[in-house]
């Protein structure tokens, strides 16, 4: 009965499986389709060429790097980082609204040598990136360095900066910071002297990445504190994001806000009042030693020689000849300008009378 029971419910089962495959697979190849892709017009040119990149499966409307890297592969990826990419002759392009692109690049050396890829890669929002093997004809070709094996990195602790900015970064000294984090070897074979590629990112720039070697073996199933060091250019302030590389993966994004330097501000503004004023000084000091002596030449302080000089005036010669000529005015007479005079010991009623005595006639 049971046997008869399990072959009735066989074609049941079979049915589900195969509904559940019918479900899945056109599933799985639109996310295949989805995923990114790079073509190239051409597998190879000269150094002075240009080929045509194009792509499909990106996010839409995003901005997008391509570079010619050197020292790289499709399994490594760009072993180097940016430092081994023709970053000045990059271009960038931003995908439509279905995710594809196609624009002419042109091909230069990188400084590495090749096997060189062409390495396109997101510059803003989540890193995503994708290398289509190129040949750059007539550069050199090198062996890439040997890969670490055995032993597997991993970030166990958040990770934190370090440090804080001084007098000097006020000043506009290049503010430093100290990377630390712990990290764990879950592989099988000690990890030794592991290689970091460290890299600051400052709006849609796309990273630089630097090398740094920690120096220390972590045991597998161990871990180890690591401390990088962290710098950034002289004067510079805003909003920066410290990306940690171990291989080809990125391990650590951290925020790092830098401030404004104001005492270089302080500075500026200090210097634009000094100059002028000691400029002025220096001029009225040359107007003052050029200038002839005396000619209103005064010292600071001495109120007296301040005063304005007015210059003589002189008569011309031809008005002293008029004047000489021109007859003398008459002298008033002195009954014009006599008074009556009163003697102290004589009163007003006793003084003498001053009328004429009377004329007597002829005797």
């Amino acid at each position: 009965m049971a046997r008869l029971r399990a072959a009735a419910a066989l074609p049941l089962i079979l049915a589900l499986l195969t509904a559940l495959a019918t479900i899945t697979l056109p599933a799985a190849k639109a996310h295949a389709a989805d995923a990114p892709t790079v073509t190239l017009s051409a597998p190879q040119a000269g150094k002075g060429g240009d080929i045509t990149v194009s792509g499909k499966g990106w996010r839409p409307n995003t901005l997008l790097a391509m570079l010619v890297c050197g020292q790289s592969d499709l399994a490594r990826g760009v072993i180097g980082g940016t430092n081994s990419c023709a970053n000045a002759d990059g271009r960038a392009v931003t995908t439509d609204a279905k995710g594809a692109f196609s624009k002419k690049m042109p091909v230069s050396e990188p400084p590495k040598p090749c096997p060189c890829v062409v390495h396109v890669a997101t510059v803003t929002g989540q890193a995503v990136a994708k290398d289509a093997v190129f040949k750059v004809a007539g550069h050199p070709t090198a062996p890439l360095p040997s890969a670490t094996t055995g032993g597997k990195l991993s970030v166990l602790a958040a990770p934190r900066l370090e440090g804080s900015s001084g007098i000097l970064t006020w000043f506009g000294a290049p503010p430093t910071r100290k990377l630390v984090f712990t990290a764990g070897n879950l592989g099988s074979a000690p990890l030794k002297d592991p290689v970091f590629q460290l890299a600051t990112t400052h709006g849609v720039f796309a990273p630089n990445w630097e090398e740094q070697q920690w120096h220390g073996t972590i045991a597998p199933g161990g871990k180890a504190e690591i401390r990088l060091d962290v710098q950034l250019a002289a004067g510079t302030h805003g909003d920066y994001q410290v990306a940690l590389k171990y291989g080809s993966t990125v391990v650590i994004e951290e925020p790092w806000g830098v401030g404004r330097p104001w005492g270089v501000t302080f500075f500026w503004i200090l210097l634009c009042l000094v100059v002028p004023t000691a400029v002025f000084r220096i001029g009225m000091a040359i107007v003052d030693r050029v200038r002839p002596k005396g000619a209103g030449r005064h010292r600071t302080g001495r109120l007296a020689e301040l005063t304005v000089k007015l210059p003589k005036f002189r008569v011309p010669e031809k008005a002293k000849a008029r004047d000489q000529r021109r007859p003398a005015p008459l002298a008033p007479s002195p009954e014009a300008t006599s008074t009556t005079t009163v003697l102290p010991w004589f009163t007003p009623d006793t003084a003498p009378s001053e009328t004429h005595p009377t004329t007597k006639g002829n005797t």
